[in-house]
């Protein structure tokens, strides 16, 4: 059981940051071999070709998220994550960079985008992330989004990872990390101000630090996935 009285703002973004030191999934071993320079090609393939799966759905759930929210000024900057994740046209957008950066890393166009590679336990934590985010009150939906807190340095270290210990991967590949140096963190204040505004009780705010907690358990079994399947980098990809 947790205290009746509500957080202040400082003690709630404390605890939301908590989740992220404790669970997020830069702590995962498999990311850490990865950024050690210690994952084979056929491992650094395996989780480009899976994560793909949840890059593809992250417009879909921040379109499921758009359609339930009340106030025309948060639709209005929402939006843009879908428009960042599917662009505007064709060649342009997050899904467009993840795709190349399969392509810089060796993998064919068409086996990104026929998913041949994906895990079935990858497919079952994204699509279960979709439906928390279908069916949950739209705060907590949105509060589920905020390990964008975590990401600008996660993809700050990702891209001069990549550049020196693997250089086998083509530069242009990397654009999608570039882009989201600036698009996370204006995205977590967004989501953040969304969240200390509509939690208003403890039972709010601690449902709130609970979906943070399941996405940071969504992409944790994404590589827990992949170290089962490439567990020594020799599985054909």
């Amino acid at each position: 059981m947790f205290e009746s009285y509500l957080l202040s703002d400082e003690q709630f973004v404390a605890r939301l940051r908590q989740v992220g030191e404790e669970h997020y999934h830069d702590k995962h071993p498999y990311h850490l071999a990865m950024h050690e320079g210690k994952l084979s090609p056929v491992q650094l393939r395996a989780w480009i070709a899976n994560r793909f799966y949840y890059q593809k759905n992250i417009p879909i759930k921040d379109a499921l998220i758009l359609s339930k929210l009340p106030f025309r000024e948060d639709r209005r900057e929402w939006i843009q994550r879908i428009i960042d994740h599917d662009g505007r046209e064709d060649g342009d957008g997050g899904i467009e960079a993840w795709i190349r950066l399969g392509e810089a890393a060796g993998i064919p166009r068409e086996e990104m985008l026929n998913e041949c590679h994906v895990l079935p336990a990858v497919r079952f934590a994204v699509d279960a992330y979709v439906n928390f985010c279908r069916l949950e009150p739209w705060p907590i939906a949105v509060a589920s989004s905020l390990t964008e807190l975590f990401a600008p340095t996660l993809v700050s270290k990702r891209i001069g990872v990549f550049e020196q210990l693997y250089p086998w991967i083509r530069t242009e590949g990397l654009a999608y990390f570039q882009a989201r140096l600036h698009q996370a963190p204006r995205d977590a204040d967004h989501g953040l101000k969304i969240v200390l505004r509509e939690c208003k009780d403890r039972s709010e705010q601690e449902q709130a630090i609970n979906a943070l907690r399941f996405k940071c358990n969504v992409l944790w079994a994404l590589l827990d996935a992949l170290s089962l399947a490439y567990p020594d980098g020799e599985n054909h990809l």
